[in-house]
């Protein structure tokens, strides 16, 4: 089964209309779950969601903005960036680094390059669902509700594990609310897209 993070990204037509978004237009986005395939995301065009919106809400939606990926750029290599190390621990094991993974994500969330869009509660854990500004890709990662006492040596094992490749304070904590949910989405604390724009 595909790892919970591992869901398309933002499409680059309506899911209804087949139409392709334009540059900075209004989409709205609906993630489902399903038992044949975990987590699915569905993006509409605001006059496919005004005119016939969708009877299944799913499990959150939200209102962002399309922006076309911009050119390839060459970058630098560097031995791990927050998003690369998140990557790939969610890849090999994201029970054991849940911890970890955690803070790498507030952590790019602090950067501005996730944007938190909802919360799920499960019987077992609260879930964060964040989008990747850069590619519109949709991250679930459980928060495990670190104590005082336990968020040290997980922010130095953070560290340690970047190396030089990011510099970063030693206390990632999550940003205020600044985004009210968008109205009539089920559960969760769902943000409108304000600060989508680059």
């Amino acid at each position: 089964m595909a790892t919970d993070w591992d869901i398309r990204p933002r499409a680059s037509v309506c899911a209804q209309c087949e139409a392709e978004f334009e540059d900075r237009q209004d989409c709205f986005t609906v993630l489902r779950f399903t038992d044949e395939e975990g987590y699915v995301r569905a993006d509409h065009c605001a006059e496919c969601w005004t005119s016939k919106p969708p009877d299944d809400r799913g499990v959150s939606l939200w209102k962002g903005l399309f922006l076309l990926p911009p050119p390839p750029e060459a970058e630098a290599l560097e031995e791990n960036t927050a998003e690369s190390l998140l990557r790939r621990l969610m890849d090999e094991d994201p029970e054991s680094h849940a911890n970890v993974i955690y803070i790498l994500a507030v952590m790019l969330e602090r950067k501005r390059q996730f944007i938190e869009r909802a919360t799920q509660n499960r019987e077992d854990a609260l879930i964060r669902i964040y989008e990747y500004r850069k590619t519109g890709e949709t991250f679930l990662i459980r928060d495990p509700m670190l104590s005082l006492d336990e968020l040290e040596p997980v922010q130095e094992q953070v560290i340690a594990l970047l190396g030089s490749g990011e510099k970063q304070s030693k206390e990632p904590t999550p940003p205020t609310e600044e985004e009210p949910p968008l109205a009539g989405s089920p559960g969760g604390s769902e943000r409108s897209p304000e600060g989508d724009e680059r």
